[in-house]
């Protein structure tokens, strides 16, 4: 059940991080910033893609953690381009949120993977 809710949370997520990146390269001609924002914000998806598909349990919890960390930095790259004012606060906090939630499910898979 979390698999399926993670996976298509994710590619949700992705979804909306290049949208976020096409206005932020179009509108705002924001091009350094945004691009490691689409980076990790697409690699969540792909990485829990790869995890589920994965050869044994420790590739799984290694490809999730990978995820945890991946959806970790782009928080960070969401909150930068908030506080430089790149991205209005309102959609931002939207997209932030988001991005928590993914963090929290992935971080509940990966301790319940590792039996804790």
């Amino acid at each position: 059940m979390k698999e399926s809710i993670i996976k298509d949370k994710s590619m949700s997520f992705a979804i909306r991080v290049v949208r976020c990146y096409k206005y932020l390269v179009e509108e705002k001609h924001e091009f350094t910033l945004s691009k490691q924002m689409l980076r990790c914000g697409t690699s969540i998806g792909a990485n829990i893609k790869e995890a589920l598909r994965g050869q044994s349990r420790p590739d799984f919890i290694a490809k999730m953690n990978i995820s945890l960390k991946e959806a970790s930095e782009c928080e960070y790259w969401i909150e930068l381009l908030t506080n430089t004012e790149y991205l209005p606060q309102d959609s931002a906090q939207s997209l932030l949120e988001d991005c928590q939630e993914l963090i929290k499910i992935l971080t509940s898979i990966v301790k319940s993977a590792n039996g804790k």
